[in-house]
């Protein structure tokens, strides 16, 4: 999930929803949601996501306190929703630096509609024990979404950036859980930081933003790619042929919702129910069989988060 302000997200899910898709054959999870942003209940998210075949949910968190919500939520919903937690990329250089710093991106508010002052290092230490406490949860599956986000974020947010990924790394491999990152127009420090730091056993690249190259580059080290409806985009070739070139045994599927909603519906509310559209598209880059593929993917599903 790129950062986006409480506008952004109310003006999304004002629009209508789009229909729901033929269901899958072969059920999926949908590997990263933001049940929290969404309009409906959760309750009914997860209902009509399972009547197309899309379960389990992995509920993604991006701060403290939607990572508390999403252990929460998990609990509440046994073996249909599981959490990650993390302080989203963009989250560590407002914890350390506040709103409005040079350096550090800012809309009119956050996702969660708040305006901060600067923490310091010492904000973002405490920020980080709690995602600790929460990834010793048994419901918590995954950390993140972490990694480095650098599209409009300068030198001094990199640096919180980068302290703050090292820092869920160690998390993740601590409680051996997978790490899902966040990799907007940094790959090289991404794979840099992975590698100075030790990648944990299950690494897993959140929407995956590279080409045809970086997917081979992900195969070598067996990590995890989840492809989300943008690449269902008439743009998204360079994602196409990045899924096309991936190992099926190391694809994932997810909405990243309510952000990313495939095609024909782009800039409508996205939610878990709408990822058969995406698994379609897949199978098309993949020139793979519909029911082969999401049996695969189930299968990666399991293996990467350990559900």
């Amino acid at each position: 999930m790129g950062k986006r302000s409480g506008r952004a997200v109310r003006e999304r899910n004002e629009q209508t929803p789009p229909p729901a898709p033929e269901p899958l054959r072969v059920p999926v999870a949908d590997s990263h949601t933001h049940m929290d942003m969404q309009t409906p209940e959760v309750e009914e998210i997860i209902a009509a996501a399972r009547a197309v075949g899309v379960t389990p949910l992995v509920q993604v968190g991006v701060d403290l306190a939607s990572s508390r919500w999403a252990a929460e939520t998990a609990a509440a919903h046994p073996g249909e929703v599981w959490a990650a937690v993390a302080l989203h990329p963009n989250e560590a250089p407002r914890i350390v630096h506040g709103d409005g710093a040079e350096g550090v991106e800012v809309d009119d508010t956050d996702w969660a509609g708040k305006v901060r002052a600067a923490g310091g290092a010492a904000a973002l230490d405490q920020a980080l024990d709690g995602i600790a406490e929460l990834a010793a949860l048994p419901q918590v599956v995954a950390v993140g979404e972490t990694g480095m986000d650098t599209f409009r974020t300068g030198p001094e947010g990199a640096r919180a950036q980068e302290e703050s990924f090292r820092r869920h790394i160690d998390i993740a491999k601590r409680h051996g859980k997978a790490v899902m990152i966040h990799d907007r127009e940094a790959h090289d420090d991404v794979f840099r930081i992975l590698a100075d730091e030790g990648a944990p056993e299950r690494v897993v690249f959140h929407c995956f933003s590279g080409d045809a190259d970086m997917a081979k580059v992900c195969a070598e080290h067996g990590y995890f790619m989840s492809f989300a409806g943008n690449v269902t985009f008439a743009s998204a070739e360079p994602l196409r042929e990045a899924a096309a070139a991936a190992p099926p045994e190391l694809l994932l599927v997810e909405t990243d919702a309510p952000f990313l909603t495939p095609k024909p519906y782009r800039g409508r509310p996205n939610a878990p129910y709408l990822v058969p559209h995406t698994l379609r598209a897949l199978a098309g880059a993949k020139g793979m069989d519909e029911d082969e593929l999401a049996g695969v993917i189930a299968g990666n599903a399991r293996r990467a988060f350990g559900f």
